[in-house]
């Protein structure tokens, strides 16, 4: 099984519009981003084979890429593509943005997308009445239940719920997954997985 190794990596450039588009106030520094990256890159090494194998063997989907560029700059909300980070407060946090931004990753993967279809078009019915990012979500949110749980603690995962809860589509996604069981979301999902 092919799993991707992520590269971190700090762009002076990137980090400038990230600067000058969240005008945040203490923004770090080029130097504390550098180190910050340096003691993530550490930490996720502990990690990165066992969780990256895992996601591929519960969603039965592949990863294609060899590598992942992960742009990591002072501020930003992060996303998938191209996999941008922030510096934290706490590097655990890191860890676990890091985790839900790949499993996202995960399902853009070359032919992934084609792969899942049914099970993209059940949850989309399924849901129907709820917000686009609310059903990508509940997917989400139950893979890295998994993951939380089988690596972490459910403390962990419970600080993950509690921390995004002011966003209306991934607490309304969190909510249905605590209903449902994210097992049984898994599942349904996986088994549509061609």
């Amino acid at each position: 099984m092919k799993i991707p190794k992520i590269v971190f990596q700090y762009s002076c450039i990137y980090d400038e519009m990230w600067k000058n588009k969240t005008n945040a106030k203490n923004y770090p520094t080029e130097r504390k981003t550098r180190n910050y990256i340096n003691k993530v890159e550490k930490l996720w090494k502990i990690y990165e084979k066992k969780i990256l194998t895992e996601l591929s063997k519960i969603t039965k989907l592949n990863w294609k890429e060899r590598e992942t560029i992960c742009y990591v700059v002072g501020r930003c909300i992060p996303f998938s593509d191209p996999l941008t980070m922030s510096v934290y407060r706490k590097q655990s946090d890191f860890i676990d943005t890091l985790i839900h931004e790949m499993i996202h990753r995960l399902f853009i993967q070359k032919g992934n997308y084609e792969k899942c279809k049914k099970g993209w078009d059940y949850f989309f019915r399924k849901y129907k009445n709820e917000t686009l990012n609310t059903k990508i979500h509940i997917q989400v949110h139950a893979i890295h239940s998994h993951i939380y749980l089988k690596f972490f603690n459910k403390k962990r995962l419970e600080r993950d719920v509690k921390l995004i809860s002011h966003l209306k589509d991934y607490k309304r996604a969190w909510e249905i997954v605590q209903k449902e069981g994210y097992e049984n979301i898994i599942k349904e999902f996986a088994k549509r997985v061609g």
